[in-house]
């Protein structure tokens, strides 16, 4: 509180006011200049508070303040349009909006005005904002990477995310040789770019590169001396090579994803889940009787993590909860299956609708379950309400 006071005191006596303290009548008699910086340092108190749509709406007020205070098409503009694209795909998701500003900050870029260091680090945070939005806007699933989110591109999307990510690491080289750059801030760029790319050809199949481009992150992460966060690489590595049948490497990547990730001070339990999930399917396929013990466990420890992270009507522990249940049916645990499959019911009402395909399957499935334990009422009800579906 007397740090609060004395900030108070300061700004009085400097003439100071904080955007949070600026009336309407105040903000109507300032001139363009004043009003941007007024709403430049009130985009950032509302991203630092969280609050993601007041922030924005400040940053669309900067982008029109910029035309007005240095005219249109100045560099200044260019550089207002890529905060604003960067804020709608990290606070938002919001991919489309993002790539509409990034393509209007390169159409001023284009003309080539303004300082060459600001313009040259202008466009490789447009480039770098390009490439993550492209991966997002997408048309076709691939897969749902055990609730990760991994998806394929469209051929237009890939090419794209993976044009703006070369260019965006051709910018890098020369600005890192000629000082503009510190070296934390330049190895977090490339890792970065390294990141994105390693989805983009891991999405068109180019499995090698992709590996090679998870090696380099590696390296990156021991530069910064970050080794904690290369958990999400050996995962993608553990993935790649899964996508290659070496099941072996795969799952000696992902455990260690798996153990460096549940061992953090502060573990991130749903991407502990996934990964649980993940190596859970990987040795459910192995002939060996203690893989399949330990199989077992891995589900368990997975529909535990989706329970206490995300909760058991999130997708993601759906889709855990039934590839459990047919490893059960496999191992011959048909009343456990049956169990769990009677339990997922009212989730998936809730999340998928009473009349969906997913119900359907799961009342299905365990109405044959339940014939197989003999349990012929219980059948009969459940066999029943799949009938509807059929008159539907």
């Amino acid at each position: 509180m007397d740090q609060d006071h004395c900030r108070e005191a300061e700004e009085k006596l400097s003439g100071i006011t904080s955007p949070a303290q600026t009336t309407r009548s105040q903000l109507l008699l300032m001139p363009p200049e004043e009003k941007l910086q007024h709403f430049e340092a009130s985009a950032q108190a509302h991203e630092d508070s969280g609050q993601y749509d007041a922030c924005i709406q400040d940053l669309v007020r900067c982008v029109a303040l910029v035309r007005l205070v240095y005219g249109k098409e100045h560099l200044k503009e260019a550089q207002a349009h890529s905060r604003l694209a960067k804020a709608y795909l990290q606070l938002k998701g919001w991919a489309p909006q993002a790539l509409e500003h990034v393509s209007s900050a390169r159409q001023i870029l284009v003309l080539g005005s303004g300082d060459r260091l600001e313009l040259k680090l202008c466009l490789l945070s447009l480039c770098l904002t390009q490439g993550a939005a492209a991966l997002i806007t997408h048309k076709y699933p691939f897969e749902r990477e055990r609730g990760l989110g991994w998806t394929v591109l469209d051929l237009c999307t890939a090419a794209e995310a993976e044009s703006a990510f070369l260019q965006a690491e051709q910018i890098l080289g020369p600005l890192a040789e000629s000082g503009a750059l510190l070296q934390e801030h330049r190895c977090d760029t490339e890792l970065e770019i390294c990141t994105g790319l390693t989805r983009v050809y891991r999405s068109q199949g180019q499995l090698e590169q992709a590996l090679s481009r998870c090696e380099r992150s590696l390296q990156l992460l021991k530069d910064l001396e970050q080794p904690e966060r290369s958990w999400c690489v050996y995962r993608n590595m553990g993935h790649i090579q899964e996508e290659q049948g070496h099941v072996e490497e795969a799952v000696q990547l992902l455990s260690k994803a798996h153990s460096m990730l549940l061992t953090r001070t502060l573990p991130e339990e749903k991407e502990g889940a996934g990964l649980s999930h993940s190596l859970a399917l990987l040795l459910s396929t192995s002939a060996h009787g203690q893989d399949k013990e330990r199989a077992e466990d891995y589900f368990e420890q997975s529909l535990t993590l989706y329970r206490t992270s995300v909760g058991e009507k999130d997708q993601a522990y759906l889709t855990a909860q039934d590839d459990y249940c047919r490893f059960l049916l496999l191992r011959g645990q048909q009343e456990r299956c049956a169990e769990l499959l009677g339990a997922s019911l009212p989730s998936k009402r809730a999340l998928f609708g009473e009349m969906s395909a997913e119900v359907a399957d799961t009342l299905q499935l365990l109405g044959s379950v339940e014939m197989s334990l003999g349990q012929m009422s219980r059948a009969y009800r459940s066999m029943r309400q799949t009938h509807k579906f059929h008159l539907c």
